[in-house]
C-alpha cells in the first residue's frame, strides 16, 4: 500500500459527492488564449475517466477564462452529463434577459466573475447585475478572487443574495475575509487545492465552524494552472478535517445539492 492509499484509508471517506467545481474544455469549440495559456482537451469522457472510482452523483460545469463568454461548449456537455450535472458561465452584465433564461432552461444556475485572470476588470455594477440575475432566473454570482483583495468585495458580495466564492479564497492571509462572507452566508468552495495558499484542512475547520452550511467541495479537474492536480489525498484532507459523518455529507454533497438545486 502506498503512502497516499494508507492515507485515503486511515480517514474518514463522503459517501456520496456533488463536485462542485469542474471544468471540460472541448477542442471542437473555440477556447481562447489567456494570460498566453491555452487548456488542453478535456472532455467529459476524460472527467468520467479520472472521476471513476469516486461517489460523484452530480456536479457543475463551471467555464473558464478561456471559454470568454461563450457557451457553446457548456449545453452538450450538460446533455453528456446528465440531469444532475448544472452549468456557471461567463457572461457580460449587458446579457440580453431572453439569453439568460435560455440560459437558465439549458441548466445554468450563475455567473461566474473572474477577477483573477483579468476576465472582469472591476467591481462597477457587480451588485445590480447579480441582483438583476437573482430576481430574473434565482442564479447568483461565484467570485474567483484571491481573498487578499476581498475588502473592497465584501460590502459588496453581502448585499446578494446568493453568491460564492472559488478555492478557499486562495490565500492563507485572506482567511478572516473568507470567514467574514460565510457568517453572511456566501458559499465557499473547498476546491483548487493544488492552487491555493492556504492550509486546507484548518481552513475547512474554522469555516466549518463559522457555517456549516457554507462550504461545498469540488475536485477543480482538470486543475489546469495548478501547482498540482487534484489527487484523492484531497478528499481525505477535507473529510478528515469535519467531526462526523453528517459534516461531511453535507459538506461534500447537501451544500452543494441546495445552493446548484440538484437532487440527492
Amino acid at each position: 500500500m502506498t503512502e497516499s492509499d494508507k492515507k485515503i484509508a486511515d480517514n474518514p471517506q463522503p459517501g456520496r459527492i456533488i463536485d462542485a467545481h469542474l471544468h471540460i474544455y472541448n477542442d471542437a469549440y473555440p477556447l481562447i488564449e489567456n494570460q498566453g495559456f491555452l487548456p488542453p482537451p478535456f472532455s467529459v469522457e476524460d472527467y468520467q475517466h479520472r472521476t471513476r472510482d469516486l461517489p460523484i452523483v452530480g456536479g457543475v460545469v463551471v467555464s473558464g477564462s478561456s471559454h470568454g463568454f461563450d457557451q457553446k461548449y457548456l449545453k452538450p456537455a450538460l446533455e453528456k452529463l446528465g440531469d444532475q450535472f448544472v452549468g456557471i458561465t461567463n457572461l457580460p452584465s449587458t446579457v440580453s434577459d431572453e439569453k439568460i433564461l435560455s440560459l437558465r432552461d439549458a441548466g445554468v444556475r450563475g455567473v461566474r466573475v473572474n477577477l483573477k485572470r483579468g476576465v472582469v476588470s472591476g467591481l462597477d455594477n457587480l451588485v445590480d447585475f447579480g441582483m438583476r440575475i437573482w430576481d430574473l432566473a434565482g442564479w447568483h454570482l461565484e467570485m474567483y478572487v484571491d481573498s487578499r483583495e476581498l475588502d473592497e468585495i465584501i460590502p459588496k458580495l453581502i448585499k446578494l443574495p446568493k453568491a460564492s466564492v472559488d478555492h478557499l479564497g486562495m490565500a492563507r492571509s485572506g482567511l478572516s475575509q473568507v470567514r467574514k462572507l460565510a457568517e453572511a452566508g456566501v458559499k465557499i468552495k473547498a476546491s483548487g487545492f493544488g492552487r491555493t495558499e492556504v492550509n486546507v484542512a484548518e481552513a475547512v475547520q474554522k469555516l466549518y465552524e463559522t457555517n456549516p452550511d457554507c462550504l461545498m467541495f469540488g475536485t477543480d479537474l482538470p486543475s489546469n494552472r495548478a501547482e498540482r492536480p487534484f489527487n484523492r489525498t484531497d478528499i481525505s484532507v477535507v473529510a478528515g478535517a469535519l467531526d462526523n459523518a453528517d459534516a461531511i455529507d453535507k459538506v461534500f454533497a447537501r451544500n452543494a445539492a441546495e445552493f446548484y438545486n440538484i437532487k440527492l
